[in-house]
């Protein structure tokens, strides 16, 4: 009995079509090798170039901070002198000069949880208020995201010239128009309150002048919380919407128990973004020139490697890294949590 011409042979094939054996996908590496060699060279420069330029200027950055972290390098000796002191930066800053470390950790906590319950909250609640689509709301979104598109040095010098100024500021001189004495909001040190940590000699608390910082970042912070919560109900589906209102949900159950976990992936970016900005903060203390109580970890780093009595590299680079672990879990998190929305 014969075979026909169009059925392979053997064990493997026996009685299977050679139109279906010849359907079977080529392999990754054949399809590669099929791209022209002008392909190859676009998919190099696309890929290769953000890569060499991220690992340039994020992770080396990142890792040398680290390895001289160890060191007492000064940043003006050649490399080759550099001295490995093992964990002695570490251990003076916990120690020696903790009451500079824990203090600025303090803040940043404060900043933090301001962020949050503060401007994060007002952005929710102006992009559901823009979100209904009332008269001039483009007008209003402009207004709201300004403050964005300044830089935190900018915001800085426009809040410490125009708005705390003590001899021509707008806050003092509505505090001079009504009676009031014009008050120094920039250079006031007093403790709002103290918190006693067991170990420590002193007590943790913001100062007066802190909550001027924390006005102008919020300032700052609520446009930009707002957009983005903005496009996040833009994508909701006017469905689930509809249903929450057939079953009976009045707005604030619909936004709490519906739109809003809809919203996760913002809720993550927003998460991310206002826990990194409150550890970050430079710019805006830099611009009111550093004025004391406005301590805060980004500081520590700078004024150690080049402020008033720096050139302590080694030092700098130990709260650079204290600074750098303070980050890293929230970037771990927000990174699986990013695959792990992928898979799904």
């Amino acid at each position: 009995m014969s075979v026909p011409a169009d059925v392979t042979s053997g064990p493997a094939g026996a009685g299977v079509p050679a139109a279906v054996t010849s359907a079977t996908p080529e392999p990754r590496r054949r399809r590669f090798s099929q791209l022209t060699r002008r392909d190859k060279i676009v998919i190099f420069v696309m890929v290769g170039i953000p890569t060499v330029i991220h690992v340039t200027f994020v992770w080396f950055p990142a890792l040398a901070t680290i390895v001289l972290s160890f060191s007492d390098w000064n940043g003006i000796a050649p490399v080759g002198d550099i001295r490995f002191v093992g964990f002695l930066n570490y251990w003076e800053i916990f120690t020696v000069f903790d009451n500079k470390l824990f203090p600025a950790i303090f803040n940043n906590v404060i900043l933090l949880v301001f962020l949050f319950f503060g401007p994060t909250a007002f952005g929710i609640l102006l992009a559901y208020l823009l979100d209904k689509s009332i008269r001039g709301t483009r007008i209003y979104q402009s207004l709201y995201y300004f403050p964005v598109v300044l830089s935190l040095a900018v915001v800085g010098i426009i809040w410490k010239s125009v708005m705390f100024s003590q001899r021509q500021g707008l806050f003092n001189e509505v505090l001079t128009g009504l009676g009031n004495e014009p008050v120094d909001f920039i250079g006031t040190q007093d403790k709002l309150f103290t918190v006693d940590i067991p170990g420590l000699d002193f007590g943790l608390g913001p100062s007066k002048n802190f909550l001027a910082i924390l006005v102008a970042i919020g300032w700052r912070h609520a446009g930009y919380i707002m957009v983005l919560y903005l496009a996040g109900l833009k994508s909701v589906d006017p469905s689930l919407r509809e249903a929450a209102a057939i079953d009976g949900c009045n707005e604030w159950q619909a936004f709490r128990g519906v739109v809003f976990p809809a919203m996760r992936p913002i809720n993550v970016v927003v998460l991310v973004i206002t826990v990194i900005e409150a550890l970050r903060t430079y710019d805006i203390v830099a611009a009111l020139n550093n004025p004391v109580g406005m301590e805060l970890t980004s500081l520590l780093v700078t004024n150690n490697i080049l402020g008033e009595g720096g050139g302590n590299v080694g030092r700098g680079s130990a709260y650079g890294t204290v600074l750098l672990v303070m980050c890293i879990g929230f970037i771990i998190w927000y990174v699986a949590n990013t695959y792990r929305e992928d898979a799904r």
